[in-house]
């Protein structure tokens, strides 16, 4: 396993990180039960994983909870990020809907406490601001709060996750200005390069870590996910249509010249485009299995792509029909 410094924290991170909404919600066609939920931390750990990122909306706190517990006794061992903003404590989930958010300073202290109290630690490596809108990024009153954390030595960090969807730039851009903001977070995958091309760059210049999640694209780069497949209801990956599965493959088919240039696979290719941008921190893979944590520990090697290859992509990319990247409102 690699490691490399998360922004201007100076954090050492792995590579590969262990994204751990899996532990808490059942969205990605499996429950895992807690037994083997610890049982993924472990062996992630083993591997030479240290990087772990949750939010306290997973399962109302149990992702939080389980990796108190496996990490317990542990803690400098290992650094953890966990995020807040949706407010579960008055509101019940229901489905895959967004839950009202909250970002006061009275709310962030409040569910800062409950995350450290669940994951059984006095300090949060790195705290992250979970899906905020344009509006929150521009409230002084907020980021006052958490820098006065950051004095304390209780938050030594924190990031901003773009979502629900992928998009949101402007709010990624704004964000790197921001003190003591050492990462964002966001949708990239060598399918769906923007707007992590131009995060990616920016961090760079701002010295901000770039978090990955959805690497594999819902599944269509690991081969979860063919023509074939079919999709619950209650699974993350149904907003993904058809028609976006069929043309998704059609790119799969024009990217594996590049990955038989180096001997990989498609997933090869995928994780390690990510990897040989220096501005990538940390790479979350969805996982649920011991097998697929072991299968992307592996690619973290530093035999990543050529400047030529990775030109090759970008200009495949630049090819391709663009797609919706969402955003706030225009504000002033």
């Amino acid at each position: 396993m690699k490691y490399r410094t998360l922004g201007k924290s100076g954090i050492r991170v792995s590579e590969i990180g262990f994204g751990a909404w899996t532990l808490g919600l059942d969205w990605w066609g499996k429950k895992i039960e807690d037994d083997e939920a610890k049982r993924l931390l472990k062996h992630a750990y083993d591997l030479g994983i240290n990087y772990f990122e949750t939010g306290d909306i997973y399962g109302r706190g149990k992702s939080e909870q389980l990796i108190g517990e496996v990490f317990s006794g542990m803690r400098n061992e290992v650094v953890i990020s966990t995020k807040y903003g949706y407010d579960i404590y008055s509101n019940e989930q229901i489905g895959h809907k967004e839950l009202p958010q909250k970002f006061t300073p009275e709310f962030t202290e409040f569910a800062l406490q409950k995350s450290l109290e669940r994951l059984q630690t006095g300090y949060l490596d790195v705290y992250g601001l979970h899906n905020p809108k344009i509006n929150t990024i521009r409230d002084k009153q907020i980021f006052d709060y958490l820098d006065k954390k950051v004095k304390e030595g209780i938050v030594k960090s924190y990031q901003i996750a773009l979502g629900p969807a992928i998009g949101w730039t402007r709010e990624g851009l704004e964000a790197m200005d921001l003190t003591n903001t050492t990462a964002v977070q966001t949708v990239y995958n060598i399918l769906e390069q923007n707007p992590g091309n131009i995060l990616v760059e920016q961090g760079e210049k701002h010295n901000v870590g770039i978090l990955v999640r959805v690497p594999d694209a819902s599944g269509i780069l690991t081969g979860k996910v063919t023509a074939d497949t079919k999709i619950s209801e209650k699974d993350h990956r149904s907003v993904r249509s058809g028609d976006w599965v069929k043309q998704s493959l059609q790119k799969v088919d024009q990217l594996m010249p590049i990955a038989k240039r180096y001997g990989w696979n498609i997933t090869e290719l995928a994780i390690k485009f990510l990897l040989s941008h220096n501005g990538v921190s940390s790479v979350l893979p969805t996982v649920v299995s011991e097998e697929e944590i072991t299968m992307f520990s592996q690619m973290s090697d530093g035999k990543y792509l050529n400047a030529s290859d990775k030109k090759e992509i970008t200009e495949l990319f630049n090819q391709w029909p663009p797609y919706e990247l969402k955003a706030s409102a225009q504000t002033a």
